[in-house]
């Protein structure tokens, strides 16, 4: 009897130890090289590019901040598609009703959208444009206080003829 009560123990305490050991990732290496990369200081590729898309980003987000959304509109390209993680896939004419919807519904919270300092990069794209990665940071007022999310999102800028126009962006991390 004291014998399998012994055997019931250690079966126990190892079964409870094997599920609390930490498990070996599936690909070592690659958390290796995350783990590296993570450390790693944003140097801009091209200066000018990122200047450039900076100012673009700023102006895009002065109409956003200004609830303008017939100035915001025209950002984006005609093709637009807007991937966000809870909405989904968005076209132009459905981003664009989105906003008025959004800008509507915050009339007087003060919505508005600030870019996080330091955290945005940009890389050249070649023959298309650039791509943009950044955290933003929105806020509104709710019930007299201040309410913000910090969100991660990616810009996908098309150099035309025009100038710079948004053909992509995806919204996630919500």
């Amino acid at each position: 009897m004291l014998k399998i009560y012994f055997a019931f123990v250690f079966s126990f305490f190892m079964l409870l130890f094997s599920a609390c050991a930490e498990k070996e990732p599936a690909h070592p290496q690659k958390n290796l090289d995350s783990q590296k990369d993570s450390t790693k200081i944003y140097v801009p590729v091209s200066e000018s590019l990122y200047r450039e898309i900076y100012m673009q980003d700023s102006l895009l987000f002065a109409a956003f901040n200004a609830h303008d959304s017939e100035a915001l509109m025209n950002f984006f390209t005609s093709d637009l598609e807007f991937f966000h993680d809870k909405g989904g896939l968005s076209d132009l004419r459905g981003t664009a009703d989105g906003f008025q919807r959004l800008f509507a519904n915050n009339k007087n919270t003060g919505l508005r959208r600030d870019l996080v300092a330091g955290s945005m990069e940009v890389y050249p794209i070649a023959n298309y444009g650039a791509v943009q990665t950044m955290l933003h940071r929105f806020c509104h007022l709710e019930n007299g206080k201040d309410d913000c999310g910090t969100f991660k999102n990616m810009m996908i800028w098309k150099k035309t003829e025009s100038g710079w126009k948004v053909s992509r962006v995806v919204s996630y991390d919500h």
